[in-house]
């Protein structure tokens, strides 16, 4: 029989599946050592737990679950995001509009499946969240990264994307509040990126799980609210706004000009039918959530236990020679630049092999979002404050060493 292998393409663009470093913390966690990990926003591992509330209406509901319901959804929940939407100010939305999954991440999958054919192109943002670029590889289409430019804010720099749109480019997705970066994009940009939307006749793909999580009075605008003359497909869930990542309850809004997209939305409809459904106890957390008390504003606000984290990680990271970090507006992660003069990094993914195995601090490197260069990762700023000042210590003392080995 011949060899069973993963595709190579796909593997190199999911950094959370597989790789030498996770390997390492595997291998490391079996032989009983503790690693403080700074790698993934699986927020239920940091002791943020979901609103009580979704909880108990979980637990209450849960023995009337079993069955599989409409294949987009139940319709108190679908019609609880056309609520939503309304609040977003995203025009036209209706029950019909709305497709539950289990997680933003499978429709993310599903909306490119239905969408492109092989060559076809999607402007996907670097640095990205990968699962963008894995999912248009995977559905049969090229990956066109547009970069973000560090020096103004991590904002997608709009004349790069007019320079890589082309006869086969399809749509263009914008991350907003942005994963890794947590840059929050201006009106004004949103509305120039709709713009060359509308030009070009794009799709706009909008991640926006992040939209509640925002620090010093950062307001989010839903890039679908611009306009009615283009099509909007925007992504949304309660893994991170709600700390519910395990419940896998997301939702896709499509929205403005669905005129020319019969096909396209006959193409959603017949992927949703094929996954039967979305998980039903997930589903139910949806209406709850969105109509409860939303603690994630107290998570956020000045003394919040997030932007207490994110002030901390920021004041840390800053103090520790040739490291640069754009202080995040949004999300739970910030992207720290290291001075190439300082730290000659030519293979980032060994940078962070080196960092977990001499300081058991867990990172991605930067490349692992489609970065253009070895000289940045991610952290997250989850860990409690004690955990987070620990793990920094780490990092600058592993940075220190760096230096002095190869200024030798």
């Amino acid at each position: 029989m011949k060899p069973i292998t993963k595709s190579t393409k796909l593997a190199s663009v999911c950094y959370d599946i597989r790789g030498p470093v996770l390997d390492k913390a595997r291998q490391m966690e079996d032989e009983g050592q503790k690693i403080i990990k700074l790698n993934i926003g699986n927020i239920a591992a940091f002791g943020l737990e979901p609103p009580d509330e979704i909880v108990q209406d979980m637990i209450r509901n849960l023995p009337h679950t079993a069955g599989y319901t409409d294949s987009k959804g139940l319709f108190a929940p679908r019609k609880s995001v056309v609520h939503y939407s309304q609040e977003k100010q995203i025009a036209g939305v209706t029950v019909d509009d709305v497709y539950l999954g289990n997680g933003a991440s499978e429709l993310i999958t599903m909306s490119l499946n239905a969408l492109l054919d092989t060559g076809d192109e999607i402007l996907v943002p670097a640095p990205d969240y990968p699962l963008w670029t894995a999912s248009v590889s995977l559905s049969g289409g090229r990956p066109v990264h547009y970069i973000c430019d560090e020096q103004a804010g991590w904002l997608p720099d709009l004349d790069d994307i007019r320079r890589k749109i082309t006869p086969n480019t399809r749509g263009i997705v914008v991350i907003n509040p942005n994963n890794p970066t947590g840059a929050l994009y201006p009106t004004e940009l949103l509305q120039e990126i709709v713009e060359i939307a509308r030009q070009h006749q794009l799709i706009v793909f909008a991640d926006e799980i992040y939209d509640k999580t925002l620090y010093d009075g950062n307001v989010h605008t839903s890039i679908a609210s611009l306009a009615d003359d283009v099509l909007f497909i925007t992504f949304n869930g309660l893994s991170k706004n709600y700390r519910s990542c395990g419940y896998r309850a997301g939702w896709m809004i499509v929205s403005g000009d669905k005129r020319h997209a019969k096909d396209y939305i006959e193409g959603l409809n017949m992927l949703s039918s094929m996954r039967l459904c979305s998980n039903t106890p997930g589903q139910l957390a949806i209406q709850t959530a969105l109509g409860g008390y939303q603690s994630i504003k107290d998570l956020v606000a000045p003394g919040g236990r997030l932007c207490r984290q994110r002030d901390l990680a920021y004041q840390l990271l800053t103090q520790i020679p040739g490291v640069s970090v754009v202080k995040p507006k949004g999300a739970l992660y910030m992207f720290p630049r290291l001075d190439p003069k300082m730290y000659p990094i030519t293979d980032d993914q060994q940078f962070a092999y080196e960092l977990l195995a001499e300081e058991k601090v867990l990172i991605v490197q930067g490349t692992g979002f489609n970065w253009i260069a070895p000289d940045h990762f991610r952290l997250v700023f989850l860990p409690n404050s004690d955990d987070l000042t620990e793990a920094i210590g780490r990092i600058e003392r592993f940075l220190a060493h760096y230096r002095k080995r190869h200024s030798q």
